[in-house]
């Protein structure tokens, strides 16, 4: 995969998204900023960060995904592979429902994924040294580059769903102690039932990831 490096952009998926509708770019490529001040985050919140963090947006041509995959759960398979790739690299983090990376019960970092065209796009932002935006760090000497380069070896070999969600299986349990936000109300994880696809059962209803 291409992967095209700025120094500073204000938010890379913002920028890949742009580039991928006017077809100045197409997948399979990769942009990483080594800074980012007006990132997107879930629920549009705001992910942005100093220099030494972790700003990347990748596009993957739909054909190329597991077939087992539903794109309403890509965020959390993208997800997961990302976590993997952090404990390879010695970091004790997991994976909360559907798209938040935990360290103990801290947040520090989030991906986000979005269908463009024929094409899904996923963000990721991940605090790596410091914490500019509310959320923790892992204090880690891991670079940008060399986590992008880790986590494309892993995500290039495109696992099926099925691999995948029989590890995040087990470690859903670690979400129950928390909550989401479903159409602008917190729910609860304590009671909800995950569902082969991704999905979850919460109050009788079923919800996917939402990004």
């Amino acid at each position: 995969m291409e992967i095209k490096l700025f120094e500073t952009l204000p938010s890379t998926q913002k920028y890949l998204i742009e580039q991928l509708q006017k077809n100045t770019l197409e997948a399979p490529i990769g942009i990483l900023a080594l800074q980012q001040d007006a990132g997107v985050g879930s629920r549009d919140n705001e992910w942005s960060g100093g220099r030494g963090n972790f700003f990347t947006s990748i596009a993957v041509k739909l054909q190329d995904l597991p077939k087992d995959l539903s794109l309403a759960s890509a965020s959390i398979y993208f997800s997961y592979i990302m976590k993997q790739t952090l404990v390879n690299l010695g970091e004790n983090v997991w994976l909360k429902w559907p798209n938040d990376l935990y360290m103990k019960n801290e947040k520090i970092g989030g991906i986000i994924t979005q269908k463009v065209k024929d094409t899904l796009v996923c963000g990721i932002g991940i605090n790596l040294k410091k914490s500019q935006n509310g959320y923790s760090a892992l204090q880690s000497d891991i670079s940008s580059q060399f986590l992008l380069d880790k986590y494309l070896l892993k995500l290039e070999k495109f696992p099926n769903w099925k691999e995948i969600f029989s590890e995040y299986e087990i470690e859903f349990e670690q979400s129950r102690e928390f909550s989401v936000h479903i159409e602008n109300y917190k729910k609860s994880l304590v009671d909800a039932c995950l569902q082969d696809d991704g999905s979850l059962i919460i109050e009788g209803v079923r919800v996917f990831s939402l990004r």
